[in-house]
């Protein structure tokens, strides 16, 4: 009995020592952009599904904005731009194309770039279906490689922001290459009033995100971490199943104008324009987004 009670102590003990370990790594604070998931995000079966239809949930502002500030944007491209039949446009992180398609009806030479399967599939049967020749390529934009060269380049929806310091300047390095000599880049990031506006927090919830991260039940715990210095949000998922676990980190940098300015300026652009959206709207700081257009500077 004696040693039955100590055996039942040390295997109490030690499942204690795991528990404590897995609560370590859901509590630690990582480094900013020190891991990087953005891919399981996009590409994991279930997620993927997810994400594509909040795209295309009209009702919401998630993966894309509601259809009627689309479709006010793409007019607004297309005036602004004005995009015709030789007009070669690229869209990073197309999504299903819900921007790449209106573009292409207005006669543009259309390439959508995402690494969702999903999403590049659905992209692809709504252009058949609307009899529209769109270039969809799936694949992460950041290895994007192609002899084209655009007179217009979009990212939008804040893909920027997501993306790490060193994959910023890889884009934008790309950005530059990928332009014609009069070409364009547009696109959006999150302000610094955004910034001020997000808090740390912690949740825990059963199924968390009313079953966003698997079709099974799991435990999700949501650590949101604020660094001050670099004006970065992480929104940390640790998700527990039955089989197996997984960290999923959600990075954001949130952007002062003087900031943005510096490193396209790194990379050989410049801002032309600013915006408070991707729709044309006049700029106004104390507004959530701006939207930048930016040109090649010449060397």
């Amino acid at each position: 009995m004696v040693l039955d009670g100590t055996w039942r102590l040390k295997k109490r003990e030690k499942m204690n020592g795991r528990m404590y370990e897995e609560l370590e790594k859901i509590f630690q604070r990582p480094a900013p952009f020190e891991n990087y998931t953005a891919a399981d995000l996009w590409t994991d079966e279930h997620t993927s599904k997810q994400m594509l239809e909040f795209h295309l949930d009209s009702s919401v502002d998630i993966s894309s904005r509601r259809i009627k500030f689309i479709d006010k944007s793409v007019r607004w491209i297309a005036s602004r731009f004005k995009i015709g039949k030789k007009t070669k446009i690229a869209d990073f992180g197309c999504g299903p194309g819900l921007y790449a398609l209106r573009l292409a009806r207005k006669q543009a030479d259309v390439t959508g770039i995402d690494f969702s399967l999903n999403s590049i599939e659905y992209a692809r049967e709504a252009a058949r279906l609307d009899g529209q020749s769109i270039d969809y390529v799936c694949q992460n934009y950041l290895e994007y490689t192609t002899d084209k060269r655009f007179d217009l380049i979009l990212m939008i929806m804040c893909d920027f922001c997501a993306l790490s310091p060193l994959q910023r300047r890889q884009i934008l390095e790309k950005f530059r290459t990928l332009l014609r000599p009069d070409g364009s880049v547009l696109f959006d990031v999150y302000t610094l009033n955004a910034f001020r506006k997000r808090q740390e927090t912690l949740m825990l919830d059963v199924n968390l995100l009313n079953g966003f991260w698997s079709k099974n039940k799991y435990y999700g715990f949501l650590n949101t971490y604020k660094y001050e210095s670099e004006k970065v949000i992480l929104d940390k998922y640790s998700i527990f199943e039955p089989d197996k676990s997984r960290i999923i980190y959600n990075w954001l940098k949130y952007f002062g104008l003087e900031d943005l300015k510096r490193e396209l300026e790194d990379c050989g652009l410049r801002i032309r324009e600013i915006y408070s959206d991707v729709a044309g709207n006049a700029y106004d700081p104390d507004k959530d987004e701006m939207a930048v257009i930016a040109d090649a500077v010449e060397s």
